[in-house]
């Protein structure tokens, strides 16, 4: 399953979320593969996630619940919504 996580750096957190992820390289071990983009200015960026289930982002957005807030929405590619919006419309 594919999740999408946008990330947000909460007031007064940047400076020590920074230096976390350049210390750690916030590595996300539980999950198939992902993806980070960062927003020019670095003070909100996603992470496209490909994940067995919804538990591997709660870890990941758990660990830097302290300095981030998140919003995280399971998507779906086209090949995927295509055949159910067919069936809706059909």
């Amino acid at each position: 399953m594919t999740f999408l996580m946008h990330w947000s750096f909460k007031t007064g957190y940047h400076e020590i979320a920074a230096k976390k992820f350049m210390a750690t390289g916030a590595p996300f071990p539980s999950c198939k593969s992902w993806k980070r983009f960062h927003a020019p200015g670095s003070v909100e960026g996603w992470i496209l996630v490909e994940a067995d289930d919804a538990s591997a982002c709660y870890e990941h957005a758990a660990e830097w619940a302290e300095c981030l807030d998140w919003e995280v929405t399971p998507v779906l590619s086209d090949e995927e919504a295509g055949p159910l919006i067919a069936k809706v419309y059909a």
